[in-house]
C-alpha cells in the first residue's frame, strides 16, 4: 500500500514525496482513512511509528476547503509539552508546503503580543499547550466556537502531567458536534475514562505494544566500568558512522558535565535539560536539527515525542531507571522505516536496570564491545538472570543453583570452642536479710500516755537516737555525712558546732 491509496490529495502526496516517504507505516494506514471519513479515533501506537502525520497529512486536505475567521481558529491540536507543539507545527509547515493553510503555535516562552496578532487574523490550525491556551481565552483573544477537528495528543502524558482538568476546561468550550481524534502511546483505564467522555462512537486503533522496539533499530550493550564511561561513549563515537546522535543522561547535573567533556574534546556538542529557559531550549534544538551540532546531551525532557530527521544513533551514558524510559529513548532513532542504532553503557552496578528492560522488550540486548577497552565481568545482564552481589557481579557461576553452589564449596572445618571464661571472677554478693517490721503496742484504754519521744521512737532520726560522742580535749568536732559521727575528718570539710 503506498500513500496515494489512502485517499490524499495529490499537494498532500506531492508534499509526502518531496519529505522522502514513499510507504506509509501502520498507524498511517489506519488512521488516514478513518481521519477523512469524519470519525473518531482512539489511537495506540508507540513512539517514532508516524503518528504525527497520521493526523496531520489528511487534516490538511480537509481543512483546505474553507477559511477561518478572526479569533475562531477551524482545528485544534493539544499538546502536552512545548517541544511537541513546535514538532507538530513544522509537520503542517513540512506536509502543507502545497496549500494556504494558515497556523498558529501558542506555547509558553514565546511573546504572547505575536501570537495574539496571528489569532486575529484568522487561523485553521491552533497548537498549543493547555496553559498557554487558557491564559489566551481568559484574556478574550480567543473565540472556540468554530473549532471543527480537536486533537488529543500524548494523552497518557497529559494525564501524567496532571493537565487532564485544563483539558476538561477547554472541551467544555468547543461546539459538540466536531471530530475528536485521541492518542496515546498506552491505553490505560483512565485514558479509556477520558476517552469515553470526549468521543463519539470512536474507533479503536492499536499499532506495537508500547513495550517492543522498532525492529530498524540496531540495539546494542556494552558494559564499562563507571570511570571508564566517558572514554568509552569518545571511542564509540569514533569508531561508528555518527551522523548525529542523542546522547540521554539520568541526571541534569550529569547532562553538563558530560557536554562540557565532550566539548573539551573537540566535539560538536550542545546540552538540553529541563533547567534551561525555554528560548534556550529551543535554540538549543534547533541548531541540532539544522546540523550545526552533531551531539545533543539531553535529560528525559527529551526522550518523548523529540523528533529529529534521519537520526542515525542514540546512546544511553545511563541506563533509564525506569524500563519503559528506555524504549522512549531509543524511538527518537529509526523512525519511518529508518535504520538507526542505539548503544547502551552499562557499569556493573546498573545490572538491576538492565534485567528490567530485557524483561519488559521480551529479549536480550546484544553485547558489544568498545574499542581498546576490556569489559568488565556482568553476566547476570545476559537474559536477566538474577544471583548477583554486591556491585552486580554474580555472587556464583550463571545457572548453577544455589544448592549446588552451596556443596561445590564446602566449609573448612573449625574447632570445637570452648565455653568462654571469666578473666575476673565476679564477686559473691552478699543479700541482706530486709529489716523486721516495726510493730506497735496497741494502746490500752485509760492507759497514761507515754512521752511524745517514746511513743514515735520510730520516727525520730538515727543521728538522735545514738549516744554522741563528746569531743576530747582540743578537738573540733567534724559534721559529715550519712549515719553516725564517726566520720574521719579529712574527708569533709569540716565547721565548729554551734
Amino acid at each position: 500500500m503506498s500513500f496515494a491509496d489512502l485517499g490524499l490529495s495529490d499537494e498532500v502526496l506531492h508534499a509526502v514525496a518531496d519529505a522522502g516517504y514513499t510507504e506509509p507505516t501502520p498507524i498511517q494506514k489506519q488512521a488516514i482513512p478513518l481521519v477523512l471519513m469524519g470519525r473518531d479515533i482512539l489511537g495506540c501506537a508507540q513512539t517514532g511509528t508516524g503518528k504525527t502525520a497520521g493526523f496531520t497529512l489528511p487534516m490538511i486536505d480537509i481543512l483546505a476547503s474553507g477559511q477561518a475567521k478572526a479569533r475562531m481558529p477551524r482545528s485544534l491540536i493539544l499538546e502536552p509539552t512545548r517541544e511537541l507543539a513546535a514538532q507538530v507545527a513544522q509537520s503542517f509547515e513540512t506536509y502543507g508546503k502545497y496549500h494556504k493553510l494558515t497556523k498558529a503555535l501558542l506555547i509558553g516562552g514565546h511573546t504572547m503580543g505575536e501570537q495574539v496578532k496571528v489569532i486575529e487574523r484568522g487561523v485553521d490550525v491552533l497548537i498549543a499547550t493547555p496553559g498557554r491556551l487558557l491564559d489566551l481565552f481568559g484574556r478574550g483573544h480567543l473565540l472556540m466556537h468554530d473549532v471543527k477537528i480537536l486533537v488529543i495528543d500524548e494523552s497518557d502524558r497529559m494525564l501524567d502531567m496532571g493537565f487532564i482538568p485544563d483539558v476538561e476546561k477547554i472541551v467544555g468550550l468547543l461546539p459538540r458536534m466536531r471530530q475528536t481524534l485521541m492518542f496515546s502511546a498506552t491505553i490505560t483505564g483512565e485514558v479509556r475514562r477520558i476517552g469515553d467522555a470526549f468521543l463519539i462512537n470512536p474507533k479503536e486503533i492499536y499499532v506495537a505494544p508500547s513495550a517492543t522496539t522498532a525492529d530498524t533499530v540496531d540495539q546494542g550493550l556494552a558494559v564499562v566500568a563507571p570511570d571508564d564511561k566517558r572514554e568509552a561513549l569518545r571511542r564509540l563515537i569514533s569508531a561508528e558512522n555518527v551522523r548525529n546522535a542523542i546522547i540521554f543522561c539520568n541526571r541534569k547535573k550529569d547532562v553538563d558535565i558530560l557536554y562540557k567533556s565532550l566539548k573539551k574534546h573537540g566535539m560538536s556538542a550542545c546540552a538540553l535539560h529541563g533547567d534551561m529557559t525555554q528560548s534556550s531550549r529551543f535554540d538549543t534544538l534547533e541548531a541540532f536539527k539544522r546540523g550545526e551540532k552533531t551531539l545533543l546531551v539531553a535529560s528525559d525532557v527529551a526522550a518523548r515525542g523529540l523528533d529529529i530527521f534521519d537520526l542515525s544513533h542514540v546512546f544511553n551514558f545511563d541506563v533509564p531507571t525506569h524500563a519503559e524510559d528506555y524504549v522512549h529513548r531509543i524511538g527518537r532513532t529509526g523512525r519511518a522505516g529508518r535504520a538507526g542504532r542505539a548503544i547502551t553503557l552499562a557499569a556493573p552496578e546498573e545490572a538491576p536496570y538492565i534485567d528490567a528492560i530485557v524483561k519488559l522488550i521480551g529479549k536480550d540486548i546484544p553485547r558489544m564491545t568498545v574499542p581498546g577497552m576490556e569489559a568488565p565481568a556482568l553476566e547476570a545482564v545476559e537474559g536477566g538472570r538474577r544471583g548477583r552481589g554486591r556491585g552486580g557481579r554474580s555472587r556464583r557461576p550463571a545457572g548453577q543453583a544455589a544448592s549446588e553452589h552451596r556443596a561445590s564449596k564446602p566449609r573448612a572445618e573449625q574447632p570445637r570452642r570452648e565455653p568462654r571464661r571469666e578473666k575476673h571472677p565476679a564477686p559473691e554478693v552478699t543479700v541482706a536479710p530486709p529489716p523486721a517490721p516495726v510493730v506497735h503496742a496497741p494502746v490500752q484504754a485509760n492507759q497514761p500516755s507515754a512521752p511524745r519521744a517514746q511513743e514515735h521512737d520510730n520516727l525520730i532520726p538515727m543521728e538522735r537516737r545514738r549516744p554522741e560522742r563528746k569531743p576530747e580535749r582540743g578537738e573540733e568536732p567534724v559534721v559529715g555525712f550519712g549515719v553516725g559521727a564517726n566520720v574521719p575528718a579529712f574527708m569533709f570539710a569540716g565547721r565548729r558546732a554551734r
